[in-house]
């Protein structure tokens, strides 16, 4: 057991601890989105008004968009051996950098609590408990997993890469019997705010996993490539929640009233009754299990790294590791056990407060990695306040803050909209600002603001034993 239980939490991982291909990339990501929770995203653009063909042409564009800048923080994994938030203290600095960790650890305990509402009501279906002992149940062994780390998540991965796609393919043949999918599909009545809803609700999804993402990339050798680590992360996310959310915008589409409220069901419903219900429940579940244990875990990675830059910490003991954890849990299980009953809009208004609170940490942490510090990073300096990236950066800090001010005027959730959305027929544009805006100030106000950044990435303090201490040159450009 020893050997399965992750040592790592916060620290560099070394060389000799890398393993693994970047293709591993692929099978975590798929099976982290052929899950319920994706499916009830894509149902929403349906829900809430789009014809099913846009729907599923949004969702489209969303994921491709969101998911390039998703993977382009994976790429991040392999070069720094990093958790992704960590690496943000060189833009913000090691104790600034809990500014933006702050709402990074709500989404989490969001995303907890989301997934725990509907896996939940698959364990109480298949343990006959009911949905309140299922949810404690389905976050118990949440905790367990996330507490076991890198490894078990992997292997979660594959498992439910695999069982969830023969799921899903079998899912959608039974929909395709009920539907009239020529029908569904010939309603082409276009709506430019529908449409960026459905847009928006997929981009949410995927760059919602910015903050984590190079988490599990972190350990793949230093030599990997970018571009493969982007590629497949890339592929195998999109492709897992475009394939989730399509069936979620044709089921809404095909049953109308009678899945909101009622997603499990309703998709259980679909394959039958007895062992058939049985197995689509635990598959239901295990594939919750999969991203719950993702959000879990960064949840945790989250709130060390905020608490670590004013600790002065760089490594963890089980028994903090275990305590983090449980915190997740316990607030996570409570957030979900209030919000069951009123599950599908306050989940669509989490989703796009998300992408108002991440789309500018994205822009910043992306234009300062590939275009001013060009992957070059003094890795002990991000652990020390007094190091060349100090404890605050202050132009940082303040170009998220405007970031997510822009943003206001553009937003449309259930209890806020913002002045310009009724001038723009109700479209939500908010993120394709909260992406360009703090991308375009952070470039001009730091671009010149260079002396911080090492002419090689350093490794290892001076006078550390071991490898050399720096890395070669870099020159290498954006992935893809």
């Amino acid at each position: 057991m020893a050997g399965v239980v992750e040592r790592r939490s916060i620290d560099v991982v070394p060389d000799a601890e890398r393993h693994g291909r970047a293709f591993s990339q692929f099978t975590l990501w798929l099976g982290a989105n052929l899950q319920i929770t994706a499916v009830v995203t894509g149902a929403l653009a349906v829900v809430f008004g789009a014809p099913a063909f846009w729907a599923v042409a949004g969702l489209l564009l969303g994921n491709l968009l969101g998911g390039a800048v998703m993977a382009l923080h994976s790429a991040q994994g392999p070069r720094l051996g990093l958790p992704q938030m960590i690496s943000s203290r060189a833009q913000f600095g090691v104790r600034g950098a809990v500014v933006p960790l702050a709402l990074v650890v709500v989404m989490y305990i969001g995303f907890f609590a989301s997934g725990s509402v509907l896996a939940g009501q698959a364990v109480g279906e298949l343990t006959h408990l009911g949905d309140t002992p299922g949810i404690v149940l389905f976050a118990t062994v949440t905790a367990v997993a996330a507490a076991v780390g890198y490894r078990i998540i992997h292997a979660l991965g594959r498992v439910a890469s695999l069982v969830c796609a023969v799921a899903f393919v079998f899912l959608g043949i039974r929909l395709l019997e009920r539907a009239d999918l020529s029908g569904l599909l010939a309603e082409r009545a276009f709506s430019f705010p529908l449409f960026l809803l459905a847009v928006s609700l997929s981009a949410s999804w995927q760059l919602a996993f910015g903050p984590y993402v190079a988490d599990y990339s972190r350990y793949l050798p230093r030599s990997t490539s970018a571009r493969a680590t982007f590629w497949w992360t890339l592929s195998g996310s999109v492709l897992g929640s475009q394939w989730s959310m399509t069936f979620g915008a044709l089921a809404a589409a095909t049953a109308g009233p009678a899945f909101v409220g009622h997603e499990v069901s309703y998709v259980v419903g679909l394959g039958g009754a007895g062992l058939m219900a049985s197995l689509l429940y635990f598959v239901i579940a295990l594939g919750k299990l999969t991203i719950n244990v993702l959000n879990t875990y960064g949840g945790f990675m989250s709130m060390v790294t905020g608490v670590s830059g004013f600790r002065g910490q760089r490594e963890l003991g089980p028994r903090a590791r275990a305590g983090y954890i449980a915190v997740i849990m316990a607030a996570g299980t409570a957030v979900a056990l209030a919000g069951k009953d009123s599950f599908l809009t306050s989940f669509k208004d989490f989703l796009l407060f998300l992408l108002t609170a991440f789309t500018p940490w994205s822009a910043i942490n992306l234009v300062d990695y590939y275009l001013i510090a060009r992957e070059r990073y003094d890795l002990p300096a991000l652990s020390d306040p007094h190091g060349r990236y100090g404890a605050w950066r202050r132009r940082a800090l303040a170009v998220y803050g405007a970031g997510l001010c822009v943003q206001l005027p553009f937003l449309a959730t259930h209890f806020y909209t913002g002045p310009l959305v009724d001038p723009l027929g109700g479209a939500d544009i908010s993120w394709l600002v909260g992406l360009a805006v703090p991308a375009a100030l952070y470039w001009l106000l730091c671009r010149n603001d260079t002396a911080h950044i090492p002419e090689r990435t350093v490794l290892a303090p001076p006078g550390d034993r071991g490898p050399a201490p720096e890395a070669a040159p870099v020159t290498a450009q954006p992935p893809g």
